[in-house]
Parts: C-alpha cells; structure tokens; sequence
C-alpha cells in the first residue's frame, strides 16, 4: 500500500479544489472546474460499484494496463475515458461548495469501503478488476491529472 497516495487522495486532493473557480477554464480539454470536481466524483463512485460500467478492454491487453497502473507514468493531457461522451456531462450541483462536499464524501466513502472489505475488488472499465492498491493509485494518477489540467499541481 503506498500510504504517501492514500494520504494526499484522504487530506490533501480535496483542499487543493477549495479556490479553484467553478468556470475555471483547464489547460486542455473542455471540462470547467466544477464539471472536473463532478467527474473526479463520479470516478470514486466506479471505484465503489455506485457506478458501474461495463469492460471496455479486451482482456489480453489488461497486463499492459495494469502495467502502466504501477508505473510512474502520468496520463496523458486530453486522455479521454472510452466510456464517457465526447462533450462534459452538464453540472449537477447548483454550487461549486456543493460539488466539493460530494466529492469528499466520495473519496471518503471510498477509503471506508475497502478499509471493510480488504479483499474487494470493483470493475474499472479500462483497467479491469482493481483492489484497493490498485485504486488508490489509479485515483492518483487521475487526480493528479485534473490538478495539473487546472493548475493546480
């Protein structure tokens, strides 16, 4: 378990978002703030089977995956998730302080599940089967990613 990941995705990604503006526009890509916070979100929530997506990836290309999953390889700019629309979902939040706090319950809610569950694992629809290593550091790598979007790493 890489604690230093499961830390700043526990304590530090959430207060990261707190001045970021809801228009805020990134450096690439079409996400505003607040639809990025939404999307973070709605990735924890594949991570605890609330969403849930079918496999995408043929199964023999899941090694080179998971391959990259344990690298320090960052996701690409404009990387786009093959199970999402083309255009950013529409905000579901009326206020940027309201997608915060869903976000954090999320993560939250995220670390709680797996924290009970030492041997669940939930379906990624790129990466496959994921325990809760593995998500951390997928949730790592993708939060990561939205920060650098919007400056904020």
């Amino acid at each position: 378990m890489n604690q230093e990941k499961l830390h700043f995705l526990s304590a530090q990604f959430v207060p990261l978002l707190i001045n970021l503006p809801a228009g805020a526009i990134g450096k690439w890509g079409k996400m505003n703030g607040q639809q990025m916070v939404e999307h973070v979100a709605g990735f924890f929530k594949v991570s605890t089977g609330k969403i849930k997506f079918p496999l995408v990836t043929p199964v023999e290309h899941l090694p080179k995956y998971k391959e990259f999953l344990n690298s320090d390889k960052e996701f690409r700019e404009n990387t786009k998730a093959p199970v999402l629309p083309e255009e950013p979902l529409p905000v579901r939040f009326a206020t940027m302080t309201e997608a915060i706090s869903e976000l954090d319950n999320d993560v939250h809610e995220f670390i709680h599940l797996f924290s009970n569950n030492a041997q669940l694992k939930t379906l990624h629809p790129v990466f496959g089967e994921l325990n809760f290593d593995e998500w951390v550091l997928l949730h790592y790598k993708h939060v990561t990613h939205h920060l650098r979007q919007f400056g904020g790493m």
